[in-house]
């Protein structure tokens, strides 16, 4: 008799407290105002040239949502504006994953847009996990992401088989040839990652690396790198860094009198505050990029132009950042819902057509990949060299610094 006695209480508690929670999500569906979607963005440190350009490609792709109304939610049964909270993580992989940890405990945001490059990613990644908070990731090598078994992220970033040769299809084109090449990768998830593709493109093009080695992420000084490709004759160089660092790394060789026919940056030379860092010295300096205005897509062009009329300068990377947001945007609409799983089901496996990168599609494991592209500084412009087909500008072989 005790028993059932227990047994008839214990299921008037569990139904009070379900009716209560009921209560609790009607009325916080009727309060519900806005949509918040939260980020961790390096807005100071080693990656804030880059963070500004994702910054502002983040808050447009918002503001253009809200400027039709917002996402119409079928759950709650309204549209809803889009309010975006940035929180700086300093570039800083422990900070990355403390201000994820900010959004979804402090600020309650409903979903997250990814960060900035691999190291930063990936922490802010495990928090997401421990919270299962929907995560819409790019920056993140795809190889990397795939290895950490994520259930609650996805990632867009680039196609690495296409990745691996385009550096090396650049240089086969130029008017004089490469013979002595070399790598110096940041030593980070992201160099390490990306060092191993490139060696396979090395490889396959049949270039051996004359120099082949990490560099230290937030040096003062590489005069020990230098003497080495100058002691191997090099006279190519594929480096991976920070803006910050690859701007010291330059001067550097300059003030040594180290000049190379090519030098190709990746992360540190596509930034307009590169450019203005470098002044006339960027001159002929080699970028990867993400995005070009001039590609065939809707809405690129016109982003393109928006960027320029407010900054009197080119982005090669905003595009990517812009269709990140805009894939989000359109999956909340599709799945009718704020909820995590509900949000990324409609990623994994999905198609997103129209975006300013064309349309994107997931695979089964939640990841879609780009064409990387290559440009190259020339009169303070970044002319689109790769893909060939999309570009008519032929590159340009670097002179020694007492010839320019």
């Amino acid at each position: 008799m005790k028993e059932n006695k227990i047994s008839i209480w214990s299921g008037v508690f569990f139904l009070i407290m379900a009716l209560s929670l009921a209560g609790f999500s009607t009325v916080s569906a009727k309060e519900k105002k806005e949509i918040l979607i939260g980020t961790h963005l390096s807005m100071s440190g080693g990656l804030a040239m880059s963070a500004r350009e994702q910054a502002w490609a983040y808050e447009l792709a918002t503001a253009d949502v809200n400027k039709k109304g917002g996402i119409f939610v079928k759950e709650l049964g309204k549209k809803l504006p889009i309010k975006l909270i940035v929180v700086d993580d300093e570039s800083d992989g422990g900070k990355a994953a403390a201000a994820v940890e900010k959004l979804i405990k402090l600020q309650k945001v409903d979903l997250i847009l990814s960060g900035h490059s691999t190291p930063l990613t990936i922490p802010a990644m495990v928090t997401s996990e421990k919270y299962k908070k929907y995560y819409h990731g790019t920056t993140c090598l795809i190889p990397v992401w795939a290895g950490q078994k994520f259930k609650w992220s996805t990632m867009f970033f680039i196609n690495m088989p296409t990745f691996s040769h385009a550096a090396y299809e650049v240089i086969n084109s130029l008017p004089e040839k490469v013979t002595r090449l070399a790598m110096l990768m940041e030593d980070t998830m992201d160099g390490r990652g990306l060092g191993g593709a490139l060696r396979g493109g090395a490889e396959a093009f049949g270039y051996k690396l004359a120099v082949d080695e990490p560099w230290a992420v937030g040096a003062k000084d590489y005069s020990s790198q230098i003497l080495k490709l100058k002691a191997n004759r090099a006279d190519g160089i594929l480096i991976f860094g920070s803006p910050a660092d690859t701007v010291t790394f330059i001067r550097q060789m300059k003030e040594t009198d180290f000049s190379v026919k090519y030098f190709h940056g990746y992360k540190g030379t596509w930034t307009s505050e590169f450019k203005d860092a470098m002044g006339k010295d960027s001159q002929y300096v080699m970028m990867d990029g993400f995005w070009s205005e001039t590609y065939p897509y809707p809405g690129a062009k016109e982003l393109g132009a928006t960027y320029t009329k407010e900054f009197n300068k080119q982005s090669v990377s905003i595009g990517a950042f812009y269709a990140t947001a805009q894939i989000l945007y359109q999956a909340i609409e599709r799945a009718g819902s704020l909820d995590s799983a509900k949000v990324r089901d409609e990623v994994i496996g999905g198609e997103f057509k129209g975006t300013v990168m064309g349309d994107v599609k997931y695979g089964p494991e939640g990841s879609a990949g780009f064409q990387v592209g290559t440009f190259q500084w020339w009169n303070g412009k970044q002319q689109q060299v790769y893909p060939f087909f999309k570009s008519s500008w032929k590159t340009r072989v670097m002179p020694p610094w007492d010839k320019r």
